[in-house]
């Protein structure tokens, strides 16, 4: 089983949904468990954005880093008023300072190593390749975690990590208010390259998920290959045990006969 006592410096953004990224911390024994859930990029942001257009808004998450919540210039607001209900999509993709652009990497990532929200402290190019790295070490290191697109085996890595069992199997909704959105090519590919950088975590998400699910698998058949076998060493050595028993019972009945025929 995976864990780690170690802190991982991240933007604190607390979350209800799956609209964003969440994490939980399991304490067990002292010990500490980072998990997480990630959804497919576009799926996610137009989430994100019907749950925005229905008056959402996040204003009490402070976004600590390095003990201190970014200034109004390192992180100014989309609209003005009490929140954003019904922004359009493209409004919403307008905003260069829109938080729902990459939240993944930025919520995973540690945003100490580029200065927090201080976008002159480094260039584009290389804040954006020392996040996506950051997110990607951190998502490695976690203890578990999920994939929103895939629930079953989601599951089954969750109870095999942590040794638990759920009362009922997770089930997998295809049919969300982000899959009711049409959209057409060219917004798919602007939503794509506003996630660039979820994008490429999402890819490498997904091929450590299927590896790891594959690993517990085969692990669980080998454990299982191991059962069966010393189910049947025990078996075979019960009834080796029996044996002898039962031919001593044979001689002892013949001998009864034997002296009950010699005394007639």
């Amino acid at each position: 089983m995976r864990k780690t006592t170690k802190l991982l410096r991240t933007d604190y953004e607390k979350r209800d949904d799956f609209h964003g990224l969440w994490r939980c911390e399991i304490n067990l024994v002292w010990n500490f468990y980072y998990i997480t859930m990630l959804r497919d990029p576009v799926s996610r942001y137009l989430s994100e954005w019907k749950h925005v257009q229905r008056g959402a808004t996040w204003k009490t998450s402070l976004h600590m880093c390095d003990g201190r919540s970014p200034t109004p210039d390192e992180l100014p607001t989309c609209y003005e008023g009490d929140d954003w209900s019904g922004v359009s999509l493209q409004e919403f993709m307008d905003c260069s300072y829109n938080l729902a652009n990459n939240r993944q990497v930025r919520m995973l990532a540690d945003l100490s190593l580029v200065g927090c929200y201080n976008l002159t402290f480094m260039n584009e190019t290389e804040r954006n390749v020392i996040l996506l790295q950051s997110a990607k070490n951190n998502l490695k290191n976690m203890a578990f975690f999920g994939l929103t697109e895939f629930q079953r085996k989601t599951q089954y890595l969750f109870e095999r990590t942590f040794n638990l069992k759920f009362i009922s199997p997770f089930t997998q909704f295809n049919v969300t208010r982000a899959s009711n959105v049409d959209i057409g090519a060219d917004v798919r590919r602007r939503i794509e390259e506003l996630n660039f950088l979820d994008v490429q975590l999402y890819d490498y998400a997904k091929d450590l998920f299927l590896q790891r699910f594959q690993y517990s698998k085969q692990e669980e058949h080998q454990l299982n290959r191991l059962k069966r076998r010393e189910e049947r060493r025990l078996l075979r050595e019960q009834r080796a045990h029996q044996w002898p028993r039962e031919e001593a019972a044979e001689v002892a009945v013949t001998e009864d006969y034997n002296s009950q025929v010699a005394r007639w």
